[in-house]
């Protein structure tokens, strides 16, 4: 009988020990948030951020129109502004030749020469 409760006495010691061990390996909660937290902040750094300021800055430039300006079209197209609405702007693209393009197709300003 002696025996067997030392024997039962080493395996429940080994078993504690075990459990102690095994619970030392295993991260945390937290540690395993770490890599999630810093994808999301590379997500946001190098994706959302630049984005957002483009999409500030061209909101910015649509706002700032204004009659006379040489512009480019999304699609392409180059022309001088007649005349602006709060949706659309009249293109000059050639002598007596106006389209009418929505406002957020222009893209951007064109430099002289």
């Amino acid at each position: 009988m002696s025996r067997l409760f030392s024997l039962l006495l080493i395996v429940s010691y080994a078993n504690i020990a075990l459990a102690q061990a095994k619970a030392a390996e295993e991260p945390s909660f937290m540690m395993n948030m770490v890599p999630i937290v810093a994808m999301v902040f590379i997500f946001y750094f190098l994706m959302m951020r630049p984005q957002i300021k483009k999409q500030k800055t061209q909101q910015e430039f649509l706002k700032a129109l204004k009659k006379g300006d040489r512009v480019l079209t999304s699609s392409g197209i180059f022309g001088t502004i007649e005349g602006l609405t709060e949706k659309y702007v009249k293109l000059e693209i050639a002598d007596d030749v106006s389209i009418r393009v929505l406002k957020a197709h222009v893209s951007q300003p064109v430099k002289e020469g």
